[in-house]
């Protein structure tokens, strides 16, 4: 660190104090004094709880591990229930309780679709994520392998009308199926017009209707502002610029957009007869536009590399743009350069003339760091560093208040109110805590109560068997519960590490405590009342490029009784939209209100497994595929300061990584070392031989620097740490280590002349 400030008996990095005091601060009514004096307060009131709530976490690991140390093996179940009850791990369930979280936007507490989650610390990413509230379903599906090549219809480098058709085919019956005629089918549309009575669409020379008219919300006349547009099939396509209706209009002829409605999600039909796409279409449809990503992530936590003030600084700074709506991000594409902003809303006309607003941006929520990180970006009176999570708590807020108040209020929050996403709590108190922390911030910024809404990511096993009593604690600003199933499963493998080796990764999906994981999520959420209050989540799709199987499997999302879940892309978010057309989730979480509650003992069951069943060769493949995972993605992240980024695995096939896999791999690889499944010879050797074909899998990247064959560079022993120390790490974590090496990397960099 280059220099501090000394400001209120904290020593602030010098990009931090600068950041705060000449962009974050103005207009903000917040004095500069005054914030860091409630900063230093703060810090100096809950950093030492913070430190004491982890070091319960580390004796509660000892206790745990002690446990299967005595009795190794799958534990007699009400044995180990009153063991973990006398620990303290186990908490008693509270009764019957309704959280009564108010001033929540529609997106969150009444709305169901898709949530993208971005690296905020990547503009052109959190700006194309703001944006993915609409995408163009014509761009997705040609595309995309949602449909398949045969007969003809490859993407090519030129447009293939053979594909383009079978896009518009899909869309056709989409329409037929969600927004129906009451008489005949889109497929046979010849004009699409709006008059006094509603959508009118010429089917076979006859003006047909809808067979349910208030699926109209409004529409565009020709000549209007145009909203956000895909360019049709094959076209660059995706979110644009949007723009109000002008002047008086009322219906009449061909219309260039109609905005339709179903299970409270849009969509808009576009028509443009001159447009090369329209121009091939009988009724002149351009593309069909999608509300898709109805609420983004910016995430400062997993899917970036932070880790340092100057790191911290262009999250903090990107988020503080966010909520000003002025982000921008240069975007070069087909050999031009253009600067790509935050899109406006989209403004229709009603049929009785009237205009509608409809936003243009997903809602946007933060997901600030958990309690283990500490950051040198400030240093508290006895000169150590503070709890990360505090600060982000502290920064984030301020860069939320021009969303709060004055010129740009409402941009993002129509009803008012901060969405942070607080990752890796464990258990109750460390809600409760969270929830102290969020009201000091609101006393400092003189917000009201609850302005700050929280979402609890459902990820460790702690949490997961005290879900009821966490949702308890924050009960007045809780605004969802998460499945994160990759989290969920490194948590589980090191809490009961020394139980016995666990199965197989692909085996976990199937094992008993994963299903009730899931199910007990939803029931908790839905006992708690969060139907028209909250969300409840589900995790992500790993695989970006594989959206068949996406669209094949993740409608068990929304079945599920989900009302939000998470996708990769904006690409994906569009498709993914699709399901819940498919499904009422408000319908399905009726449904399932009726059921019996999840079982907690099922949440104990730990995923051991009887090795002795398998070959030395199914040894050698898991251990591979673990180790060329941690490999491909430490490498990107140590070097190049990449928080998320498809990794290619054995196969070849690109899934999207972050420290949440990496979790998993890690500690996989370091429950079977500890029980004599793999050896420390075998995962040397597979460092070294994939270590190699790492290298050949990033050898396009001209400023990538291969691991092999030194095998000495801060990637390399990261890696190597992570997978042959990963036992030691605080709950399986793997931030302690990429960070120490990604640091060592930056300074070895500055160093060089």
């Amino acid at each position: 660190m280059s220099e501090y400030v000394e400001v209120a008996g904290l020593r602030v990095a010098g990009e931090l104090h600068r950041f705060v005091a000449e962009e974050a601060l103005p207009g903000t009514g917040v004095d500069e004094a005054a914030f860091w004096a409630g900063a230093a307060s703060i810090i100096a009131d809950l950093a030492p709880r913070n430190r004491a709530l982890l070091a319960r976490r580390a004796a509660l690991q000892a206790a745990l591990d002690d446990y299967h140390r005595r009795a190794p093996g799958r534990p007699d179940p009400a044995d180990y229930a009153r063991f973990l009850t006398d620990l303290g791990y186990l908490e008693d369930e509270p009764g019957p309780f309704t959280i009564t979280t108010a001033g929540v936007d529609d997106e969150i507490a009444k709305l169901a679709g898709p949530q993208l989650v971005v690296p905020l610390l990547n503009a052109r990413y959190a700006v194309n994520a703001a944006n993915a509230r609409w995408g163009s379903l014509y761009d997705a599906l040609y595309g995309s392998d949602v449909l398949d090549e045969a007969a003809g219809r490859e993407r090519t480098a030129a447009y293939n009308p053979v594909r383009g058709a079978a896009v518009v085919a899909y869309v056709r019956d989409l329409l037929d199926r969600h927004f129906p005629l009451a008489d005949g089918s889109h497929a046979a549309a010849t004009r699409y017009a709006v008059d006094a009575g509603g959508l009118v669409v010429t089917v076979d020379g006859t003006d047909r209707r809808l067979a349910d008219q208030a699926q109209l919300v409004g529409f565009r006349a020709a000549g209007d502002a145009a909203g956000s547009a895909g360019a049709g099939a094959g076209g660059e396509g995706g979110p644009g610029s949007a723009g109000a209706a002008g002047g008086e209009r009322r219906p009449g002829g061909e219309p260039a957009a109609v905005l339709l409605v179903h299970h409270g999600l849009h969509v808009e039909i576009q028509i443009d007869r001159g447009h090369p796409v329209g121009a091939t279409d009988p009724a002149g449809v351009r593309d069909v536009v999608v509300e898709s990503a109805l609420t983004t992530i910016m995430d400062l936590e997993d899917s970036v590399a932070a880790v340092d003030a100057a790191d911290k600084v262009v999250g903090y700074r990107n988020w503080l743009l966010l909520m000003q709506g002025r982000l921008t991000a240069e975007v070069g594409k087909g050999g031009r350069t253009f600067t790509r902003v935050l899109a406006p809303d989209r403004a229709y006309t009603t049929v009785d003339g009237a205009t509608v607003t409809v936003p243009g941006r997903a809602l946007l929520l933060i997901r600030q760091v958990g309690l283990l990180m500490t950051t040198d970006a400030v240093l508290d009176g006895a000169g150590r560093p503070v709890p990360e999570g505090i600060l982000d708590a502290l920064v984030t807020a301020l860069g939320s208040l021009p969303d709060l108040r004055g010129p740009a209020a409402g941009g993002n929050s129509r009803s008012g109110s901060i969405y942070v996403v607080k990752p890796k709590l464990h258990g109750p108190d460390e809600v409760a805590f969270t929830g102290e922390l969020m009201a000091r911030v609101e006393q400092l910024l003189g917000l009201p109560p609850t302005t700050i809404k929280l979402g609890l990511m459902d990820e460790e096993r702690r949490t997961s068997v005290n879900l009821r009593r966490c949702v308890a604690a924050a009960a007045d600003r809780v605004v969802f519960i998460n499945t994160g199933f990759l989290d969920r499963t490194g948590d589980e493998i090191r809490t009961s590490a020394l139980a016995g080796p666990m199965v197989r990764k692909a085996a976990m999906r199937a094992e008993r405590w994963l299903r009730a994981y899931e199910d007990s999520n939803v029931d908790v959420g839905l006992a708690a009342g969060f139907p028209g209050r909250a969300q409840i989540g589900k995790g992500m799709w790993a695989a970006p490029d594989n959206l068949a199987d996406m669209m094949a499997q993740k409608i068990g999302h929304p079945r599920a009784g989900a009302s939000c879940a998470w996708v990769p892309s904006p690409t994906a978010a569009t498709l993914h939209a699709l399901h819940y057309h498919e499904v009422s989730v408000a319908d399905r979480q009726r449904e399932l209100a009726g059921r019996a509650p999840t079982d907690r003992s099922r949440l104990l069951a730990i995923p051991l497994a009887e090795p002795a069943a398998w070959t030395a060769e199914q040894v050698a493949a898991e251990v591979d595929n673990n180790v060329q995972g941690v490999l491909g993605y430490v490498v990107r992240w140590v070097d190049s300061g990449v928080g998320c980024s498809k990794v290619p695995d054995l196969g070849g096939t690109p899934l999207m990584e972050d420290r949440a896999t990496c979790r998993i791999s890690s500690q996989h690889v370091a429950n079977w070392l500890r029980h004599g499944v793999t050896t420390r010879a075998q995962v040397e050797e597979s460092l070294r031989r994939l270590a190699a074909l790492v290298d050949g899998q990033n050898a396009g990247d001209p400023a990538y620097r291969p691991m092999a064959p030194a095998f000495d560079g801060p990637a390399f022993s990261a890696a190597r740490a992570l997978l042959l120390d990963g036992a030691d790490q605080p709950n399986g974590y793997t931030e302690p280590l990429l960070h120490e090496y990604r640091r060592a990397h930056k300074a070895k960099a500055a160093a060089r002349p």
